[in-house]
């Protein structure tokens, strides 16, 4: 069938197959989709039809489906497939997707799910669920090729033939010795160029990269990513092959703790998305926001103090935004570069002081810069010099400062094994603007009879 439909026409033309009862053109369709194209046309579809839609699935096809589908539209689809159905897709469906996928069930739905499938199975999504969340041993799955190191290349062609479609990726073929100790590794390109009747002891890669069980997901990212592989392998004590981590499963962590981040970054707490209801938005912002209201009156007790000040130069009322905004927004960027550093890279003290140096040069040039600029409006504007001396170092100072707070903040969280996300922007935002108003009020009042 041809691909040149739109997405629009692609659904109706579904939707015609469904009430139509076509299977065989509706099937047409579905072989041209990738999994994520078939989901998408399932979440779209309107509700009526999606019984239907399953029921013209395939097992194999339902597997691919509700693999690429979220959370909630999973469990629509094993409420509407049945426990019979419902337990023949979760046979196929890849180990740690579904032990992501029931780790949030009720026990009693988890029991029962897990009863009805192959013991085989169950007994591997039981080990999966059973190792702490966001590690390597939660997240990998037992879908790949091992072979003894004593076999000939022949033999492990054959395997790798008899395997194909049960592996989820092929690149890698893991040596383990008569104990299941990985020993080492042969790419797929190995076998190709090696004679067959070679031995794999003796073309096999025998430094091996791996991760533990109990790695976290990020540091396993971070090898991934290092080593440009598709797939790592996990192991237990005494190098026990126990299972992979697949890139397709790194890429979904990337993006969630990504998702995480930003979250935290904006105080936003629970992730809101653009279905989220006005209602459940606002309670899950509000805590945050209520916190920085309070410890923003005390930017407001810092004025009220200042108050004689102010009535003697009112003009210095009119740099007070530009001074406070200023200040947030370069803390703010400092901790993006700090939390995108401390995912990406691996920190030690002479990387961290370099790291604070080069914030601290970075925040004096700014400084410097927006310092000069300003001063120059300043007294342009209002003719006077000291004023424009006042405003363009209480602006050089707080950057500097605004510039440090957003570095320092995250790293000692961080230290303090805190994840460093939490000293969100509006956090430090409200912190630089009280140190701002501090910081300006406090030169201002210092040369107040120049400025009077």
């Amino acid at each position: 069938m041809s691909m040149v439909m739109t997405e629009n026409e692609l659904t109706l033309a579904i939707i015609q197959t469904l009430k139509d009862g076509k299977k065989n053109a509706f099937q047409e369709i579905m072989e041209e989709l990738q999994p994520y194209d078939m989901a998408q046309q399932f979440i779209h579809l309107p509700a009526k039809h999606r019984n239907k839609f399953l029921l013209f699935l395939s097992i194999q096809q339902l597997t691919e489906l509700i693999q690429d589908l979220d959370k909630e539209y999973q469990l629509e689809v094993l409420h509407k497939l049945g426990i019979e159905k419902s337990t023949q897709v979760l046979d196929l469906m890849e180990n740690d997707d579904l032990a992501m996928l029931l780790i949030d069930l009720d026990p009693d739905k988890i029991e029962e799910l897990l009863s009805e499938m192959k013991d085989e199975e169950s007994e591997i999504v039981q080990n999966l669920m059973n190792y702490p969340p966001e590690t390597a041993g939660r997240i990998m799955n037992n879908r790949y090729v091992w072979i003894p190191k004593h076999y000939s290349v022949r033999e492990s062609v054959n395997k790798l033939k008899h395997f194909a479609e049960l592996a989820e990726y092929l690149n890698y073929l893991y040596v383990i010795d008569k104990g299941k100790k990985l020993v080492g590794v042969v790419s797929y390109k190995d076998l190709l160029l090696a004679d067959l009747y070679d031995k794999i002891e003796d073309i096999m890669y025998s430094r091996v990269v791996k991760v533990d069980v109990h790695t976290d997901q990020e540091e396993v990212a971070k090898i991934i990513s290092r080593y440009d592989f598709v797939t790592i392998p996990v192991v237990e004590e005494d190098d026990k092959l126990v299972g992979v981590v697949t890139v397709d499963d790194i890429i979904d962590v990337v993006i969630r703790e990504a998702n995480e981040d930003i979250e935290k970054l904006s105080a936003s707490g629970k992730a809101i998305d653009f279905n989220t209801r006005p209602v459940v938005a606002a309670y899950r912002r509000l805590p945050w926001l209520i916190l920085l209201l309070f410890i923003g009156l005390i930017s407001g007790s810092i004025i009220s103090g200042f108050e004689a000040t102010l009535e003697q130069v009112v003009a210095l009322t009119f740099f007070m935004p530009m001074i406070a905004g200023m200040t947030g927004n370069t803390g703010t960027q400092s901790l993006a570069v700090v939390v995108r550093g401390l995912v990406s890279e691996d920190l030690n003290i002479r990387e961290v002081f370099k790291l604070i140096f080069r914030e601290l040069w970075v925040g004096m040039l700014i400084g410097i810069t927006c310092g000069i600029l300003i001063s120059i409006i300043a007294y342009i504007w209002r003719g006077n010099l000291t004023l424009g001396l006042v405003v363009g170092s209480s602006l050089l100072l707080t950057l500097i400062i605004g510039t440090l707070a957003g570095t320092i903040i995250p790293l000692i969280l961080y230290k303090l094994k805190v994840d460093p996300a939490v000293a969100s922007g509006p956090l430090i935002t409200t912190i630089n603007d009280i140190l701002s108003l501090l910081i300006y009020f406090g030169i201002a009042t210092a040369f107040i009879t120049r400025l009077s």
